[in-house]
């Protein structure tokens, strides 16, 4: 890992060797969002003003799916896929490695994000504050 890296005026965390690629993917994930991903796109980037969120960030050998990085806030939005146990496993792992970071990582169901919002926002701010 390469520490704080200077890109394009942002701090990023990510890898050298591996960045290239990764934007790629990053690229690709922000013209491609899940509905619940759209949905809360919509919400962090209207409601949320005075917190800058960026969407499919890189940080380390990761693209987290929403990140504050002046409050340190890591948004995750899971998919179905993300109950099966060895995803599971693997989300937990990514969390603790983004936590030992320094961040904190929020995660969310697609349907949390897409039945209630409402109580998403809340838990945001709730951070946030």
């Amino acid at each position: 890992m390469a520490g704080n890296n200077k890109y394009n005026g942002r701090m990023t965390y990510a890898s050298p060797d591996r960045y290239g690629l990764l934007k790629v993917y990053a690229r690709e994930n922000r013209k491609n969002m899940t509905l619940a991903e759209r949905v809360l796109w919509m919400s962090l980037s209207k409601k949320f003003l005075g917190h800058k969120f960026y969407r499919q960030h890189i940080i380390g050998d990761y693209i987290v799916d929403f990140l504050c990085h002046e409050d340190g806030l890591i948004i995750e939005v899971d998919g179905g896929y993300h109950s099966e146990p060895r995803q599971a496993e693997d989300d937990e792992i990514r969390s603790r490695h983004l936590e030992n970071m320094g961040f904190h990582v929020l995660r969310f169901s697609n349907e949390e994000i897409l039945n209630n919002i409402e109580d998403v926002e809340d838990r945001i701010l709730d951070f946030l504050k």
